[in-house]
């Protein structure tokens, strides 16, 4: 266990930030099962700009690699024009 303050603190705040990134994390994978599973183009459209800025949010702050979130972005975009 940590017996220093400023590593007690250390822990404090990466407890929180993990808490932080695991919402957004999952908030964002929740959007691209929702855009995945659209039959619907128009609706599709509309939800691809607002994954596609989440994934670069998350890549920005290093939650995902921003490799994965070109992947990604690819994929789902791939996935709208074949709608």
């Amino acid at each position: 266990m940590a017996t220093h303050q400023s590593a007690i603190k250390r822990i404090r705040q990466t407890e929180k930030k993990n808490e932080h990134n695991k919402y957004y994390a999952k908030t964002t994978r929740n959007a691209i099962k929702k855009l995945r599973n659209t039959e619907d183009k128009k609706e599709a459209e509309k939800l691809l700009p607002e994954v596609s800025s989440m994934l670069d949010k998350l890549s920005k702050r290093n939650i995902i690699h921003s490799n994965k979130a070109s992947n990604l972005k690819a994929k789902l975009t791939k996935h709208v024009n074949q709608l």
